[in-house]
């Protein structure tokens, strides 16, 4: 079920609307089975796996918090240990099946086919469930909190199973924490006017990066991405910085949803985009972009892998390690993997860089506070970042490295005027309308940072109020786009 689509317009009031009628001690119930109806309407299959993760992690959970009992505290570290082990292994191996099988046998049969040796024919094809990577590794970080002693274990099973499975942030994130998502669960709030309406504002503002900009702007996306030997320079450049536009606005617009529809039910969930194009550096980039996913790698791998704490040689390792990982939890393409490593050599560079450049600016006595400083450098970061999505956006590395080949093949800004830029699949209105989008995109970013424009939107009188949320809905109906044959168009991180 998508939230751009009829079927969750019908699902969503119904399921807050009884969520809110029902007695609070009952509500979780009622989640639980709205969660589970939500994922199944995939397939129903699916429900299995997300059923059987949680199972595993629960039970390691109780284990861990059983072993803590026992007198010998180096037996119970060892058992611990083992069942958090134990939990990996199981998790890991039922998400690397679904994701990677498929990966593996291309791969081996492109090593036998070098070799001259028969290729490797499956009896079946391996379908990846939606959302497997979320929903794994948000029950995974509950093992390693419970291990850790950062939380309790959760004695009820059905509330844990909520946990993992609770459908605004089930199949695309954010990636919460126990401490923070199971405890609101187990607490439900009671009804308040302003946090319903603060979480619709939300979801509209979701619906308005997904509909009206990341939507349209897929359609360049796709055409020159798919085609790209037919295209060159200005008119390749024009559509990997569309990408770049929509990979954020595609993915924050699903976020935002998620955080607004859980917010009207009273549940708060971690902000997962902090206007992460106004980077000053990589670095800080991905402090600001898939804040979930980034913070669980800094927790779970970065710094148990020794973070930077064992000197720079082994800092730079663990940079590496957790980009590499992290690209190949994006996809089974070593386009993914490439790219993950070239955000690692990014802040590898940045950090052996860091010392040098600050003492030249010293000596040149830069300016640091300095708009245009701020500027250069977050103009630079972007650029960098998006050049790195092009690997992320091509179907494999050929096609990757023949669209920066045909980037830099032909220098012809001339296409930007002569309306070459209407061929690649939306006619001037649709080009305006999206070009108009993106502006109102950097303008609501930078307000909202400034200014908290639906805080400001709330404390306005009842009439100015429903005037705007009134136009809000109009404009989501009027420019929004529904995907071939208005039909709902499905998010990118779906397939992750």
């Amino acid at each position: 079920m998508l939230f751009n689509s009829l079927s969750f317009l019908l699902f969503f009031p119904a399921v807050t609307l009884i969520y809110y009628l029902i007695p609070a001690k009952y509500r979780w119930i009622w989640l639980l089975a709205a969660s589970y109806f939500f994922y199944m309407c995939w397939n129903a299959s699916y429900a299995l796996l997300i059923a059987a993760s949680t199972v595993v992690t629960y039970l390691s959970g109780i284990l861990i918090a059983r072993a803590d009992r026992n007198g010998d505290a180096a037996r119970a570290a060892r058992r611990k240990k083992l069942w958090v082990a134990l939990s990996f292994v199981i998790n890991l191996a039922i998400l690397g099946f679904f994701k990677y099988f498929s990966f593996a046998v291309d791969n081996l049969n492109a090593v036998l086919g070098a070799l001259k040796l028969s290729l490797v024919s499956p009896a079946f094809d391996v379908v990846l469930p939606v959302g497997i990577s979320f929903y794994t590794f948000q029950a995974l970080s509950y093992t390693v909190d419970v291990y850790r002693g950062s939380v309790k274990p959760e004695k009820n099973p059905f509330r844990y199973a909520l946990f993992v499975s609770f459908f605004p942030q089930l199949v695309a994130g954010p990636i919460e924490r126990t401490g923070n998502l199971l405890d609101q669960l187990n607490h439900p709030r009671k009804f308040e006017y302003n946090r319903m309406v603060s979480g619709l504002l939300v979801m509209a503002w979701g619906f308005f990066q997904k509909m009206v900009v990341a939507d349209r702007v897929a359609v360049v996306v796709n055409t020159v991405f798919n085609d790209y030997a037919r295209y060159a320079g200005f008119e390749i450049a024009f559509a990997v910085l569309l990408f770049a536009v929509q990979i954020y606005c595609d993915f924050a617009g699903y976020s935002n949803i998620a955080i607004g529809a859980a917010r009207v039910m009273g549940v708060d969930l971690m902000e997962n985009f902090q206007q992460p194009y106004f980077a000053g550096s990589v670095k800080e980039f991905w402090r600001r972009w898939h804040v979930s996913l980034s913070t669980w790698f800094r927790d779970y791998l970065y710094i148990p892998l020794g973070g930077s704490r064992k000197g720079r040689l082994r800092t730079c390792l663990n940079l590496m390690i957790t980009f590499l990982v992290s690209g190949l939890w994006h996809g089974a393409n070593w386009t993914f993997v490439l790219w993950g490593a070239l955000h690692g050599a990014l802040q590898i560079v940045e950090g052996l860089l860091k010392k040098p450049r600050e003492a030249l600016e010293n000596a040149f006595h830069i300016d640091r506070t300095a708009f245009s400083y701020r500027f250069f450098n977050g103009f630079l970061t972007f650029l960098l970042v998006d050049f790195a999505w092009i690997f992320f956006r091509a179907n494999s590395l050929r096609d990757a490295f023949g669209i920066i080949r045909n980037l830099f093949s032909t220098f012809n800004p001339y296409v930007l005027t002569n309306g070459r830029l209407l061929e690649l699949g939306l006619d001037r209105p649709d080009l305006i309308v999206g070009l108009l989008a993106i502006a109102v995109l950097l303008i609501g970013d930078l307000l909202q940072t400034k200014f908290k424009v639906s805080q400001r939107l709330m404390e306005q009188n009842l009439p100015f109020r429903l005037t705007a949320y009134t136009l809000i809905v109009v404009l989501l109906l009027v420019f929004g786009v529904y995907g071939s044959g208005y039909e709902a168009s499905q998010f990118i991180y779906f397939q992750f």
